[in-house]
């Protein structure tokens, strides 16, 4: 009595009402007498045990019916949140064996029960987080699914023999668990969605023989009814399988052909949302090597419908139809106040992600994770979501969820519905936190505008998205030539179009080209959707008429994959992104045109024009291919392709619209290529350790082996679509081998591990796939050119540039260093490097050599052949070019390095030029002078890449200050080059 007192008065204290008191007070008088005389003093003396058993009691009346049925199990409630393990030992501790379906479904549902009331208890006095009582739950979940098909299936299998396929292999049960059981996120009271599945068709050979389909029909039923049916002991969980194809019309199994020709012929967008979530919570072979190659193969299957391969925005009108559906049965059901289904609820925060997860996804795998607040941070980092977004959806998607439970555990009731009743209301206030229930529900409430706004940003239509009004109905005439020819031509001069003839001919001959007359009918809705926007946002370009010609090269690639027009449509900035770059640069618009994906890429401006640092790219390709099987290589390959592309066409945005100034550029394709080669290395290390071992046995996570950059590369100059001249260098034992024999595998000498190792890495950057190449790669400059050893040692590399080395290759030593490796074999090459350019030289000899060379390069590359200097200019190759300057720091390097050993330590020109004049080498003007005509002419070269123009210039056509730069480095060359450079006198 002493108790019941001690505890009413606490509810009391609380401000529930009289008649909350006097139900509470029965339920004492009924529970407390049925404890042990120290417990009740317990409840009594101790404060904090008093109220952690009035806030789970009096806020779950489930909770008391159970306490009242079995009053031991108050005893077993611990604050301490529980392991997986430590359910399956408890369900292991009610035995494995049941002499009927009657006793198994009475202990299956009473260990549920005992285990949701350990559950409230600690989630009522928050003893556990959100998510460690949604994954309790979800283990709960799992562990009955499992208990039930262990019980049913050796009972059909004994009555109708094994499941098999015509191989007679034995066939078994995949159960998916779909939504919040999938993710790992299941409620207080939830129903579980299941998908059941099987490999192959084939029929079972026991006594009563039956198909496949039949079998694991019946296997189904019987686990439904094990779980689903409500009997004195309650349920164990409702079971929902409307998720499966069909529906409720369809067969309650599949196998994984029929699985596959659903999904691919007759899926719906609303069922990749549910494919997110999708995992397999059970089988009936739990834990042998075919169930894990069944899972893989299912889940290979479910993937390839749930995620596309491109940036998918189709999925976003899907959302809106689907979101749009949920309000009108909100509506209907006046559940406006349901902190699921309601404005701002749970339902808004999953939909959000999810429509990420299927617009990208495919591409960013890292997306493919069904758990919730895993991917919210992604997507911040793929800026999808604003900075901070990412950490409120978090808080509001746990405070949605504490009280979605607070509201269910009361009567273990499936309801998000937030109460009418006072004192439930000031229970759940209480539980969250808050002393009353205006004070709870103005934070509930600010959560849910901060949910709803997000959503709404994220489903918002086009004409949403931007500031001006809809497309004026003028642009939808002239893409389908409704009027005469006359008032299109003025229509199209009116608004800047500079040639409206070639304007309509190039839009006529779109419109009636065979592709489009083929187009599905989505496809079609698409276009004309996409088209008037596309004309009516080219007058605000400088010239509409030439950048429409560009972007239809990308619409005809496109238009049947009207994914991509539906991003455009979908993203009027991306639209401008891609008429401003365009019309910049026609390489760019062929790049788009070639490699639609990079779409994506114009979708935030914070991305394209944001210049990161190496540490970034690394890291960016880590997350890119972190989700990828290492065994995978072609979607490894595919994912490095697109960090290329992407980035390149980040570079070439950056620097047409002048975001980006020439050495930037050059830093950042560098930076590119070199996170690129050190994957790639990685990569091809790995494999090739697996399969013959560790040359030498030495087993270590990099490579005794290095990549050298030369020319662009080493140089830290490469432009656009250089390629890479690369020697490979090892340091292994020439004698030596690998250690293959001894894991298992093959054993191979060391050279010819390393020369496969070179040929692997070469594969992986040549290697043509429908996104390109990687890198052409120029491997000439390794000891002996093509006819010497793809990879060679650091000594024998030594020897030779020190006794059968030509000049020109010393030449091309000053801009080599190593780019990816192991790093004390690159320390020792830079020694190496150090030593051979500051080896003395007799520079009569050096200077013929040099500009014999030079003489060769241009009589053979350059535009005058015949000595006629006045009419074109080779940029790169004619006299007073960037290989005049480079040929004249090379000699100077090779000349001096003897004396100024400071001249060896950079490999890009500029900086050695800075070391020419320091030295005073060369004089202060002749350095700038050849500075300014390099960065001049560098610059020149990007820009006549990006507008896919010849390197070869008409003289009269030069800027003022490229002809004057041209002919200084000219005089210089005479000057520097006839004789050597009086500066040297001071030096000797």
């Amino acid at each position: 009595m002493e108790t019941t007192e001690h505890l009413c008065t606490l509810v009391a204290n609380a401000g529930f009402s009289s008649q909350k008191q006097a139900r509470y007070r029965l339920f004492c008088e009924r529970f407390l007498p049925q404890l042990s005389d120290e417990l009740r003093t317990t409840l009594t003396t101790d404060a904090a045990t008093a109220q952690s058993f009035v806030s789970a009691t009096l806020n779950s009346e489930f909770l008391q019916g159970q306490l009242e049925k079995f009053p031991h199990w108050y005893n077993e409630l611990v604050d301490t949140p529980l392991s997986r393990q430590t359910y399956e030992q408890a369900w292991a501790q009610r035995g494995h064996s049941f002499s009927c379906l009657q006793d198994f479904n009475k202990a299956l549902r009473q260990f549920r029960n005992q285990s949701m009331c350990g559950i409230i208890w600690r989630d009522f006095n928050r003893h556990a987080d959100t998510l460690t009582t949604t994954q309790e739950l979800t283990w709960l979940a799992e562990i009955c699914v499992q208990a039930a098909v262990n019980f049913h299936y050796p009972l059909l299998r004994e009555k109708h023999g094994a499941p098999c396929n015509r191989d007679h292999e034995e066939q078994l049960l995949l159960v998916l668990g779909m939504g919040k059981l999938g993710a790992g996120e299941l409620n207080l009271s939830s129903d579980i969605d299941l998908i059941f599945a099987y490999p192959e068709t084939g029929d079972t050979h026991g006594r009563k023989p039956v198909s496949n389909q039949e079998f694991f029909i019946f296997l189904g039923k019987a686990l439904i009814q094990s779980l689903d049916t409500v009997t004195a002991d309650g349920f164990v969980f409702r079971v929902d399988m409307r998720l499966r194809p069909f529906g409720e019309s369809g067969a309650l199994v599949s196998h994984f052909d029929a699985l596959e020709n659903y999904y691919q012929t007759q899926g719906r967008e609303w069922e990749r949302y549910a494919m997110i979530k999708a995992r397999v919570i059970a089988s009936s072979l739990p834990g042998e090597a075919r169930t894990q190659l069944a899972i893989t193969e299912l889940y290979q299957l479910l993937s390839s419908f749930t995620y596309r391969k491109y940036v998918d925005f189709s999925v976003v009108e899907a959302l809106r139809k689907l979101k749009q559906m949920i309000s009108q049965e909100v509506a209907r059901r006046k559940l406006g106040d349901d902190v699921k289904l309601g404005a701002g609820g749970i339902r808004e925060i999953e939909f959000i992600a999810q429509a990420f997860q299927l617009i990208r996804g495919g591409r960013d795998i890292q997306l493919q994770d069904n758990r919730l607040l895993t991917v919210l941070p992604l997507l911040e980092d793929l800026r999808c979501l604003p900075e901070g977004m990412a950490t409120q959806l978090t808080n509001a998607y746990c405070f949605l969820r504490d009280t979605e439970h607070a509201i269910q555990g009361f009567q273990d009731k499936q309801t998000q519905k937030l109460p009418s009743d006072p004192d439930q209301q000031r229970g759940i206030a209480q539980l969250m936190g808050y002393q009353d229930w205006p004070a709870f529900y103005d934070a509930l409430n600010a959560h849910r505008n901060t949910v709803k706004a997000e959503f709404a940003a994220v489903i918002a239509t086009p004409e949403n998205k931007q500031s001006n009004a809809p497309v004026d109905g003028l642009w939808a005439d002239v893409w389908h030539n409704a009027l005469s020819e006359d008032s299109l031509l003025k229509a199209l001069t009116d608004v800047g179009y500079e040639d409206p003839k070639r304007t309509l001919s190039a839009i006529a001959e779109l419109r009636e080209c065979h592709p489009v007359a083929a187009l599905q009918p989505v496809g079609r809705e698409r276009l004309d959707n996409f088209m008037p926007r596309l004309l009516e946002t080219l007058g605000e370009s400088p010239a509409p008429s030439a950048t429409l010609e560009r972007v239809l090269q990308l619409v005809r690639a496109v238009v049947r994959r009207s994914a991509y027009l539906l991003l455009l449509i979908e993203n009027p900035d991306a639209l401008r992104q891609l008429i401003t770059l365009t019309q910049a640069s026609p390489w760019i618009a062929e790049e788009l045109a070639r490699r639609p994906a990079l779409l994506d890429e114009l979708l935030d401006p914070r991305n394209l024009y944001h210049l990161p640092q190496k540490s970034e790219l690394i890291d960016e390709l880590r997350r890119t291919t972190l989700r990828i099987p290492t065994d995978d290589l072609e979607a490894q390959m595919d994912a490095i392709r697109y960090f290329r592309s992407a980035h390149a066409l980040r570079v070439a945005a950056c620097e047409v619209t002048g975001a980006l100034p020439l050495m930037k550029v050059s830093d950042y394709l560098t930076w590119i290529a070199e996170t690129l080669l050190d994957f790639v290395v990685a990569a091809s290390w790995r494999e090739m350790t697996e399969r013959y071992g560790y040359p030498d046995g030495d087993e270590r996570a990099t490579p005794n082996f290095i990549v050298v950059g030369y020319g662009k590369l080493g140089g830290i100059e490469l432009g656009h679509g250089s390629d890479l001249d690369l020697v490979f260098i090892h340091n292994a034992s020439t004698t030596g081998e690998t250690d293959g024999e001894k894991r298992g595998a093959k054993t191979l000498d060391n050279q010819t591990f390393y020369m496969r190792l070179g040929q692997k890495i070469i594969h992986l950057l040549t290697t043509r796939m429908a996104s390109g190449a990687l890198y052409e790669v120029d491997m000439r400059l390794r000891p002996s050119g093509n006819s010497g050893m793809l990879v060679t040692t650091l000594t024998a590399f030594t020897k030779y540039q020190q006794n059968d080395a030509w000049t020109w290759e010393h030449q091309a030593l000053v801009r080599a260093r190593p780019v990816a490796g192991d790093s004390e074999l690159a320390a020792a090459f830079m020694r190496v490097r150090e030593e051979l350019l500051c080896s003395a030289r007799d520079r009569e000899k050096l200077l013929a050599d040099v500009v014999n060379m030079r003489d060769k390069m241009r009589s053979h590359l350059g535009s005058d052949k015949d000595g006629d200097y006045t009419r074109d200019f080779h940029l790169k190759q004619d006299r007073g070019g960037i290989v005049d300057i480079e040929f004249m720091v090379q000699y100077a390097v090779l000349g001096w390095g003897h004396q100024n050993p400071g001249l060896t330590t950079y490999t890009d020109n500029i900086r050695i030029l800075e070391c020419l004049a320091q030295t005073g080498i060369l004089s202060t003007q002749e350095v700038d002078d050849l500075t300014g005509a390099y960065k001049a002419f560098r610059s020149m070269g990007h820009k006549l890449t990006l507008q896919q123009k010849s390197s070869v210039i008409a003289v009269s056509e030069l800027d003022e200050d490229i002809r004057i730069a041209r002919d200084k480095v000219a005089k210089l060359w005479q000057k520097l080059m006839s004789t050597p450079p009086a500066g040297h006198r001071n030096n000797d």
